[in-house]
This record gives C-alpha cells, structure tokens and sequence, in this order.
C-alpha cells in the first residue's frame, strides 16, 4: 500500500485508482518508487487510450494520472520536511474584559 493512513485501510476500495485519487490517502515516502512505477504504468495506458480513441477510458486515465503526480508532490513535501519534535511555545492567556450587562 502506498499510503500511510487512508480511508481503505478500513475498507477496501474497489479501484486501486480511486484510492490514489483520495484527498484522505497520505502517502507513504517510502513507496516512492511504487508510485513512480504507477505513474509510468498510468502514462502508458493513456497513451493507448488516446491511440485507440478510448475517449471515456482517457478521462479517467487523466484524472487518475493528475490524482497520483499530485501525491508524488505531497510525498516529495513530506520528504524534504525535518523529522522530530515541533515546538508549539506556551500558549499566552489575556486578560478577558468584561461585558457590561
């Protein structure tokens, strides 16, 4: 699975494409290469699709594609942020006014 918490890990979804179009999946920086492998695959079969005038099959394949290079973008993100603790600071409490009544 190319994802570290998703919304399948619950249920399975009947399409690996649908997953990977998830705006809930966030990707596992390590499967990089898997999703690079998905990329290619993807660009494969658009141009097939496009080839073959599959013109219902090529929407899908586009959407798919656009789905997945946005998450290979998070997962780039994801990767170049520093690991460990990230300190918030003491949240600072004013002096509440009161309303008059």
């Amino acid at each position: 699975m190319i994802s570290t918490t998703c919304s399948s890990s619950i249920q399975p979804s009947p399409s690996k494409q649908a997953c990977e179009r998830c705006p809930a999946l966030r990707p596992d920086p390590a499967q990089r290469p898997r999703l690079e492998e998905i990329i290619t695959n993807l660009q494969a079969r658009l141009a097939e699709a496009k080839q073959q005038g599959w013109l219902g099959e090529v929407a899908g394949l586009e959407a798919s594609l656009a789905g997945v290079k946005q998450k290979l973008k998070q997962m780039r993100r994801l990767a170049a942020q520093p690991q460990g603790v990230t300190v918030l600071g003491t949240p600072v409490f004013r002096r509440a006014t009161l309303r008059p009544s």
